[in-house]
């Protein structure tokens, strides 16, 4: 059984990195190899992983949709064509959603794919999807289960509620998530903790932990350098540790250095 961590908020928050740190985290904590999946039609996780996706599961898409439309079941079809799309490393793999080709409505085909990936996904001892930016994501129920469920936020009280508000609409998709927790990225004090804690009273949600703003990451960001080759003793890198301890406790992994 797959232990599947879950990443949404909305678009320049900084989601997909954290998603490549958590990759590049469980990987270092003998949690490999760790299937990463970029669910944001930008795709953009590969760069930050250092890898280049060539080809994406959006022309899978079309595939489905034809199977759609002549009732013939075929997932032998679509689990090749989505293995063709997967990339492989020595600690993780990836796949891309990329974008969907062509008009019309991809439900059927969505629901079909959802399905393949979810085969795919209990090969391997973790999961990590990076969703779409926005509140969409959620109500397209991209993600379904998880067992650990982040809602990235910067560290202003209006992203704080636009959180919230993602929480809000876990609950109405009927989201399920073994545990629910906010981060609050760029943080240039403590007291956005204190704030992310009064936004989110009353609810399961936890307050996880905040990333520092860091001007070495922003500087490997502009670079389009991977996350990967970020100095383990980054002030970003030792919060994410504690963060990430935090995301496996009282969870069916175990952590311990490879």
């Amino acid at each position: 059984m797959s232990w599947t961590l879950a990443i949404t908020g909305k678009g320049g928050v900084g989601k997909s990195t954290l998603a490549a740190m958590a990759v590049r985290w469980l990987g270092e904590h003998g949690r490999g190899p760790v299937l990463a999946v970029d669910a944001d039609p930008n795709t953009c996780l590969d760069a930050l992983l250092g890898v280049k996706a060539h080809h994406t599961v959006g022309s899978v898409r079309e595939d489905a949709k034809k199977i759609a439309q002549g009732g013939i079941g075929k997932q032998e079809l679509l689990d090749l064509k989505i293995q063709e799309s997967l990339i492989e490393s020595d600690q993780f793999d990836l796949i891309a959603m990329g974008r969907s080709e062509g008009p019309g409505c991809y439900c059927y085909a969505n629901n079909v794919l959802r399905g393949v990936l979810g085969r795919l996904a209990e090969r391997y001892p973790t999961v990590v999807i990076d969703n779409e930016a926005g509140l969409e994501n959620l109500s397209r129920r991209t993600v379904q289960v998880a067992d650990v469920l982040v809602f990235v936020t910067d560290p202003s009280f209006r992203g704080l509620t636009t959180a919230r508000r993602l929480y809000e609409l876990a609950l109405e998709m009927g989201i399920t998530a073994g545990r629910m927790g906010v981060v609050l990225n760029r943080a240039r004090d403590t007291e956005c903790v204190d704030r992310a804690r009064a936004v989110f009273a009353g609810t399961p949600v936890e307050v996880l932990g905040a990333l520092p703003e860091n001007s070495e990451l922003g500087q490997r960001d502009e670079a389009g350098d991977p996350i990967l080759g970020l100095p383990a003793n980054n002030p970003v890198y030792v919060a994410l540790n504690e963060l990430m301890k935090r995301c496996v406790e009282s969870a069916k992994v175990t952590v311990g250095a490879v």
